[in-house]
């Protein structure tokens, strides 16, 4: 399977010559159709490393491809969710999941003469994500995690290649969140774009997740890489497994000597 995404030798300071070295030496490789996972300490530069993948940020140093060609400035083809879920709260569910269309090329410029077919596609997702009911409600109307439901609809309306979701369920409570992690792995499963999940719940890495990256204390780097070998699809039960606990165990075990190391130096 080819390498979707790649980071040479990266590094990112921010501030000029003198300032904070965030990432430095970073190296990753993610192939096509892949979800990946990365974690690692607070401070490590997970979010940083999200801004140069999507070309929001450029490198210090070092090269970054997507789709075979160089990142250069922002990605069109990428979708992007946050805990915040940002909704537009004078637009109604299906106008914000729309939003998209409205910015992002070629669709823009087709939207007037495609609009049936785009709004028959948001109430698709809506539709998926159990939001159905909800299209002309406001997000001041609707619970945290209805509002993350849209937010994932609205990250996938204009078919994104890359998938990237920084920390997209942490505000929520731990059962909308794990009901949450379903629904996500189920649109996954379904469309096969590359996802990349930056998240501090090692539950939610090893559960979504093919592979799962641990990133070391500042500057941040790429230092252990842990194949899910877990069959889809995943169910809460699959939490209950010894060989997904194995996996959770090795990965905080790491992170807390990360933490140990970094108190100590």
């Amino acid at each position: 399977m080819e390498d979707f995404v790649t980071l040479d030798n990266v590094a990112l300071r921010y501030g000029g010559a003198k300032g904070t070295l965030a990432l430095s030496g970073a190296d990753l490789k993610i192939r096509k159709g892949e979800f990946a996972a990365v974690v690692g300490p607070s401070g490590c530069g997970k979010s940083s490393l999200m801004k140069l993948m999507t070309g929001l940020q450029p490198p210090t140093e070092g090269a970054i491809h997507v789709d075979g060609a160089p990142v250069s400035g922002p990605l069109s083809i990428t979708g992007m969710a946050f805990q915040n879920p940002s909704l537009l709260p004078w637009r109604t569910l299906l106008q914000n999941v729309m939003l998209p269309l409205e910015i992002v090329r070629p669709h823009r410029h087709q939207l007037a003469s495609r609009k049936e077919e785009y709004l028959a596609k948001a109430r698709g997702l809506l539709k998926t994500v159990g939001l159905a009911e909800f299209e002309e409600k406001h997000p001041w109307m609707l619970s945290g995690g209805m509002q993350q439901r849209a937010n994932l609809c609205r990250s996938l309306i204009h078919d994104p290649s890359l998938l990237m979701l920084d920390e997209p369920f942490g505000a929520l409570d731990a059962f909308t969140r794990e009901e949450l992690w379903g629904v996500l792995q189920d649109i996954w499963l379904e469309k096969q774009f590359t996802t990349i999940l930056v998240t501090h719940d090692l539950r939610e890495a090893v559960f979504l997740a093919d592979v799962v990256f641990v990133m070391s204390a500042r500057p941040g780097r790429v230092i252990a890489t842990h194949r899910v070998d877990l069959p889809r699809k995943r169910t809460l039960e699959t939490t209950f497994d010894p060989k997904f606990i194995d996996i959770v165990h090795q990965i905080r075990n790491q992170i807390a000597q990360i933490r140990e190391d970094s108190k100590a130096a």
